[in-house]
């Protein structure tokens, strides 16, 4: 029979190390969680919190522009935030461009996803964000028309912000595939709940056809271009985004004992337990587990209490005995502070679809911010 039995390399009365890899949603929950009984250290390379539920409001309103940025100062007690790059890691032991290399007794990977700007920022440095965002602000004073590829969950909240706060622009929507919300799990009545309040917005929605070639500027660059779909479609516009690539972020995993258990994909494997497969000491949450469902805020939370749960019993030297089950998913899609539907499922499986009211009641008029500043000790 195994015995779980605290590490024999912890001498009496010290506290087990875990250091948590990633200070998004899920990593910010397993620091906090776990800091009365071990000693966390939180490795992320930005050097503040980034609110990326509601980076697209901020996008376009600059009220929202220092919202979206939170620091961690409050967050851990008894641990430490170590802002820095993780090169790679070796077992549990991490290393950071410009630190010693930090060893673990358990190690939490949680660094989520990139996607492109402005649903997520990839700089370090919160300044040279705000810097951007600011400047993208700028740039929509000057122009006329956007253009956003891809006709996902992104594209569609984004273009109710820019319709709802800029009603002149012309807003086109580009989707390759035959249809809106093409990715399976959504119901055909989302679909035209959406569609009806798109066009309601006098929003263009391009489907059935891609870009025969991109525009010659940077995504929220402000110049003039004109493009075709591969269907011969012409469009102009003076501003584009691109609204589809999610990618896991484990770059740092290549050449290390953990890439063979990468997908080809870059997600992580794990087990229900949410521990990392041949590797008995390490767990993942997030955007970059191979959980099949889709990566969202609210799922790296509930996977982060399931982490929080075996690695507190390890620590106790118990079995860890959780698992996580992913629950029946609420698509909540919003299209400005003022409209929008969800696809809602109850206990049984049946869906349905709400309006704009409830929509706003479940995301928040604040978009959750209030709920995250709470979580992260900040007033």
């Amino acid at each position: 029979m195994t015995q779980y039995v605290q590490l024999d390399t912890l001498k009496e009365n010290t506290m087990a190390r875990v250091v948590v890899i990633g200070g998004g949603y899920g990593g910010i929950t397993v620091a906090k969680g776990l800091d009365p009984i071990a000693e966390v250290v939180l490795v992320e390379q930005k050097d503040q919190f980034v609110h990326h539920a509601a980076a697209l409001r901020a996008a376009v309103d600059e009220v929202w522009e220092q919202a979206i940025f939170m620091p961690y100062t409050n967050l851990l007690t008894r641990g430490r935030f170590v802002h820095g790059t993780v090169s790679r890691v070796e077992g549990t032991t991490v290393h950071v461009y410009g630190h010693d290399p930090i060893e673990a007794d358990y190690l939490v990977f949680a660094t989520g996803s990139t996607y492109p700007f402005p649903a997520k920022y990839s700089s370090s440095n919160s300044a040279v964000a705000r810097a951007r965002l600011a400047q993208l602000h700028e740039n929509f004073k000057g122009a006329r028309s956007v253009m956003l590829v891809g006709g996902g969950t992104v594209g569609i909240e984004f273009a109710g912000e820019l319709a709802h706060t800029f009603p002149g622009m012309e807003i086109i929507i580009v989707e390759k595939e035959d249809t809106i919300l093409s990715s399976p799990g959504y119901s055909e009545e989302l679909r035209e709940e959406i569609s009806a309040q798109l066009a309601e917005l006098g929003i263009r929605v391009i489907t059935g056809s891609e870009l025969a070639f991109l525009p010659p500027h940077n995504v929220g660059e402000l110049g003039h271009f004109q493009v075709s779909t591969l269907g011969g479609e012409q469009i102009e516009g003076d501003i584009w985004f691109q609204c589809y690539g999610a990618a896991a972020n484990t770059g740092y995993l290549h050449g290390t004992d953990y890439e063979e258990f990468l997908h080809p994909n870059g997600t992580l494997r794990v087990k229900k337990s949410l521990q990392v497969v041949g590797h008995e000491r390490s767990y993942a949450v997030g955007d970059l587990t191979d959980v099949r469902e889709s990566k969202r805020a609210d799922a790296a939370r509930q996977q982060a209490r399931v982490v929080i749960a075996n690695l507190s019993a390890l620590i106790a030297g118990e079995p860890p005995e959780a698992v996580y089950e992913p629950t029946k998913e609420w698509v909540i899609l919003p299209l400005g502070p003022n409209m929008g539907a969800s696809q809602l499922v109850d206990a049984e499986g049946v869906s349905r679809i709400v309006g704009a009211d409830q929509t706003m009641e479940i995301k928040g008029a604040d978009l959750m911010v209030s709920v995250i500043r709470s979580q992260l000790n900040l007033p």
